[in-house]
């Protein structure tokens, strides 16, 4: 088979690749380093890379040594062209003999490779590589691998560089070294949303007035930052005066509330959590929690009755009056709020006008399974037992009997 059909398979292979789990991204060819060293015999040297771009989530590299008068057949950045994403390599054996250099000289080397450039120095005064993240100690003519940050440390705490040391295994003479290395960028990394970021806008939301209103945010806050990532890179986000930025929250805000079906769930949740407070005896956090869906304008009739029982239980039975008689001018027809007013004005000295109402239901149900009647015993007993009493208990429960 000849080295034409031996090519055309590979690339085959690579596109077949490639078809399973691209990654969104790209090889940054601007910032691609190519640089040709000269190793003295029995000497060490070192090579920073370009900056990678933020987003670098894993390198290729190709190391070619080359004898006198050589000269690199394709460079690595063109031959990536037929090499869609990094899983065309990391999937299988032919993408990272694809990428092998066709040529390379007699001479070999060994190399390390490193996070930093203080590590990579101590490697070109002693030779230690204890602080490498890659070794290669057997030595080479040629190499090609790709590092990720998945798996090799210094991906996963790359500050923008890596530096290769190389040491010549060439006991006389010179050995010339070509060192390319392609950063690949991740579409959305390289928009500044690393998780730690992404963490930081959520951690932000959820001490919004909104947020706190759920009893889970997650999904409202994720929506956010979703609509704030599309927008804006992180940097150019954090350079938003603190004003546009608190708009930006309250805009995405209102635009995720009024886009889902949040708004229900909210006020549902607060009803929830103000009738478990209320039982649990912490009636002016309850009271707190239903104010927020009568402030909103999201009440219903029967808000207006849970919050004027609470006032009734805390004994403040003018603000129950009041909020009683609201909820009434929304359902005229629920017996709990007539019930709940007739209680307020008879712990309010207003005995007349609460037996007007007591009266006037005394032949009804309040629900499909309790009376009028039984209703206001079992009423008056929970009073009893919170330490509200009147005069006139005795006189109601006698006149209905």
């Amino acid at each position: 088979m000849n080295s034409k059909k031996v090519f055309f398979l590979l690339l085959i292979t690579l596109a077949f690749q490639a078809s399973f789990a691209q990654k969104d991204g790209y090889w940054d060819k601007t910032r691609a380093t190519v640089q040709e060293v000269t190793v003295s015999a029995r000497n060490r040297i070192v090579v920073k890379t370009q900056d990678f771009p933020e987003g670098t989530t894993e390198v290729v590299f190709r190391i070619t040594l080359l004898d006198k008068n050589q000269q690199m057949a394709s460079s690595l950045v063109s031959v990536l062209k037929a090499i869609p994403d990094p899983t065309g390599i990391s999937q299988g054996s032919a993408g990272a003999v694809f990428i092998l250099s066709k040529i390379s000289g007699e001479d070999k080397c060994k190399y390390a490779i490193f996070s930093s450039a203080g590590f990579a120095s101590q490697y070109k005064e002693d030779g230690s590589t204890e602080n490498a993240c890659f070794v290669q100690d057997t030595p080479v003519s040629k190499d090609a691998k790709l590092l990720s940050a998945d798996k090799i440390s210094c991906m996963k705490s790359n500050s923008g560089n890596l530096w290769f040391g190389f040491e010549s295994k060439n006991w006389i003479m010179n050995q010339k070294i070509v060192l390319e290395v392609v950063p690949w960028v991740d579409n959305k990394l390289s928009r500044g949303w690393t998780t730690e970021n992404r963490k930081y806008i959520i951690d932000q939301c959820k001490t919004s007035n909104l947020a706190q209103k759920m009893a889970n945010s997650d999904d409202f806050c994720v929506c956010i930052l979703d609509k704030i990532q599309s927008k804006y890179k992180f940097k150019e986000f954090q350079k938003l005066l603190a004003v546009e930025r608190a708009k930006a929250f309250k805009d995405y805000g209102a635009s995720c509330f009024s886009e889902s079906n949040l708004s229900t769930a909210i006020y549902e949740d607060l009803r929830k959590q103000a009738g478990v407070l209320s039982k649990e005896g912490k009636i002016g956090d309850a009271i707190t929690k239903l104010m927020i869906v009568l402030n909103d304008g999201k009440a219903k009739a029967l808000d207006y009755n849970s919050i004027g029982s609470n006032y009734i239980l805390t004994k403040q039975y003018g603000k129950a009056i009041k909020f009683l008689k609201e909820g009434e001018k929304l359902d005229d027809t629920e017996l709990l709020i007539k019930l709940n007013l007739a209680h307020a004005y008879l712990l309010n000295d207003n005995y007349y006008s609460a037996k007007v109402i007591y009266k006037e239901y005394e032949a009804q149900n309040v629900s499909d399974s309790l009376s009028w009647n039984e209703k206001i015993k079992q009423d008056f007993e929970t009073f009893k037992k919170l330490g509200i009493r009147n005069k006139d208990f005795d006189r109601v429960l006698k006149f209905l009997k």
